[in-house]
């Protein structure tokens, strides 16, 4: 039987990092999701591969229900004796701006990323990892989702949900052996935070410092673990002290 795990939004910054740490600490087959990034998708998947892993890509959008549902089940019915046993939901968008000014359309793509594509995803592997009675789901939150950001009502939105709907479904399947955790990472270096004033913002942080995807994608390799096996619905910051 095949194992392997799924992670969204693989293709750049912190799902990259996670894929390639996943590679090299666990015998999983990766299944890289992405959306548009094709030639990003395609980096991560080589380099995936050059680590020793197996992989392969799956190109839909998180936040159709239709065309996930559809992508996943083509995979599984060319894959019957294929098994997820990990799911990182981690595909994640950001449209700033106060929320006095904020157009419905950044409300609603920012909510509909994090909290339909975290629907959609688990929802679709959920009852398969009951009847295994194995499974291993984290979530990429935000230290917005926990404290709140000025600038990002949607993303505070968004990501606070996520962390609600950790702690629900962990009560839900604890007894099934199947663990969900959140990762509320700070201030990392990634494309989405390359815009940011990183030496003013730095001030901020008691490890003067931002955060790097490595750190993120460690303790996620950690938290899909066997040793990790009796935490479930926590919600683990890594911020480097800028709040908990």
């Amino acid at each position: 039987m095949k194992k392997c795990a799924i992670i969204t939004g693989g293709s750049r910054g912190i799902g990259r990092a996670i894929c390639e740490q996943l590679a090299l600490d666990t015998s999983y087959h990766l299944l890289i999701n992405y959306q548009s990034n094709a030639s990003a998708a395609t980096e991560t998947l080589e380099q995936v591969q050059r680590l020793g892993a197996t992989a392969e890509l799956l190109c839909f959008d998180v936040t159709d229900k239709e065309q996930t549902e559809q992508v996943l089940s083509l995979w599984q019915e060319q894959n019957k004796e294929a098994l997820v046993e990990v799911i990182v939901n981690n595909a994640g968008i950001t449209r700033d701006g106060l929320f006095m000014w904020m157009p419905y359309d950044d409300w609603e793509k920012v909510l509909k990323t994090t909290l339909d594509g975290f629907y959609n995803v688990t929802h679709f592997f959920i009852q398969k990892m009951l009847r295994n009675r194995y499974g291993r789901i984290v979530n990429v939150a935000s230290v917005s989702g926990v404290k709140g950001t000025e600038g990002q009502v949607n993303y505070s939105a968004a990501k606070g949900a996520l962390v609600a709907a950790t702690k629900a479904l962990a009560q839900e399947v604890a007894k099934r052996n199947i663990t969900v955790n959140a990762v509320a990472p700070g201030f990392i270096q990634t494309d989405m935070t390359a815009a940011l004033d990183e030496k003013e913002l730095s001030r901020m942080i008691p490890m003067g410092r931002f955060g790097k995807a490595q750190e993120v994608a460690d303790l996620v390799s950690f938290l899909v673990s066997q040793k990790a096996s009796y935490i479930t619905g926590e919600v683990v910051n890594i911020n480097g002290g800028i709040y908990s």
